[in-house]
């Protein structure tokens, strides 16, 4: 067995970026999980289907279009969830039509929660930690073409690693 997500990397220089001021805010898993738009949460798959959904996933990359994320200010899903994030404020649609896309086929998997893109940047800290991730992050804005998804896979050592990339040509 193995555990896959599938997200929307977020573009240099602002991965980098929004990974710092996670690790500054002092959460833990900064270093394990790479910046990112989660479309596929993680899930846990037989090794032996791997082949399957990659092909899946090319199919749904080879029918979906590149288009634009605007990442900007700051939200929370507190107090239902200890999280703050940086919100879309383009690229919604998309990606929500995308992560459904991913989410058929060999991967039709329920979710916990209704699926909303967003860009993690505080979790399970301290509120005072999570009160200077919103505050530090309020003014936040970036955009970036989103040219591709991966395909990640979570390691023995609890890092997760980008295992292939699906380029979008739709």
């Amino acid at each position: 067995m193995a555990t896959i997500g599938v997200a929307i990397p977020i573009a240099e220089p602002f991965g980098s970026e929004l990974q710092k001021y996670r690790a500054e805010f002092g959460d833990p898993m900064a270093a394990s999980i790479p910046t990112h738009v989660t479309l596929l949460p993680p899930t846990e798959i037989d090794d032996a289907a791997l082949a399957s959904i990659d092909e899946h996933l090319l199919e749904v990359a080879a029918r979906f279009p590149s288009f634009r994320i605007r990442l900007r200010g700051t939200a929370t899903f507190r107090p239902i969830s200890p999280v703050v994030f940086v919100p879309l404020a383009e690229g919604i649609s998309s990606c929500e039509v995308l992560q459904s896309q991913v989410r058929s086929g060999p991967l039709a998997v329920d979710l916990r929660f209704p699926y909303h893109p967003h860009v993690t940047v505080a979790h399970d800290l301290e509120k005072d930690a999570l009160d200077r991730a919103y505050d530090t992050l309020s003014e936040y804005d970036c955009a970036f073409d989103v040219t591709a998804f991966d395909r990640y896979e979570h390691g023995a050592d609890g890092v997760w690693r980008p295992q292939r990339s699906f380029p979008l040509t739709g």
